[in-house]
């Protein structure tokens, strides 16, 4: 995907979220920590360019409720997130084994009870472990177990793009 793919593939998920809610009223975007945030706020722009409407945006870390880290981090309240009564559209980049969004809607439900809780990816690659799917997807990228998706954004890496790449390479 280059920049203009990754923008396309942002305005139709957030088409798509207006669709299945019927607006905007009681949604809130939750964006997993690094790239999932700033994804969470690239669609919170695309979604006030379209409706005129501003949606609430939360940045999650949910590496302290990971079950493959147990011990390394502490659990801790979260702080500034209120979602209890609200439709919750969780973003992430890339939806792979389904762990890091289990872990993400741990670190949620410990905020408050969500009215609905709702999942978009912007790189869906297969290989679940968990019984995960994701609402709204930019694109599916199946891929071999052996390779990984490269997902960069401007805000982090100085691009745009994605990018499928064996484990031993760097982009």
């Amino acid at each position: 995907m280059d920049s203009v793919a990754m923008r396309r593939s942002i305005t139709r998920m957030a088409h798509e979220i207006l669709e299945r809610n019927k607006g905007l009223d009681g949604v809130a975007l939750v964006g997993i920590v690094t790239r999932g945030a700033h994804l969470a706020d690239r669609l919170a722009g695309k979604l006030l360019e379209i409706e005129g409407t501003k949606v609430e945006v939360y940045h999650l870390d949910s590496r302290p409720y990971r079950d493959d880290v147990i011990g390394e981090t502490t659990r801790r309240p979260l702080e500034g997130i209120a979602v209890s009564g609200k439709t919750v559209v969780m973003v992430d980049d890339v939806l792979y084994t389904g762990r890091t969004v289990r872990a993400a809607l741990d670190a949620l439900m410990a905020t408050g009870r969500a009215k609905a809780v709702q999942l978009a990816a912007l790189i869906d690659r297969g290989h679940r472990e968990l019984p995960i799917r994701a609402d709204f997807v930019g694109k599916n990228v199946p891929t071999a177990k052996d390779e990984k998706i490269a997902v960069h954004l401007t805000e982090v890496d100085g691009e745009d793009g994605v990018w499928i790449v064996s484990q031993s390479e760097r982009v």
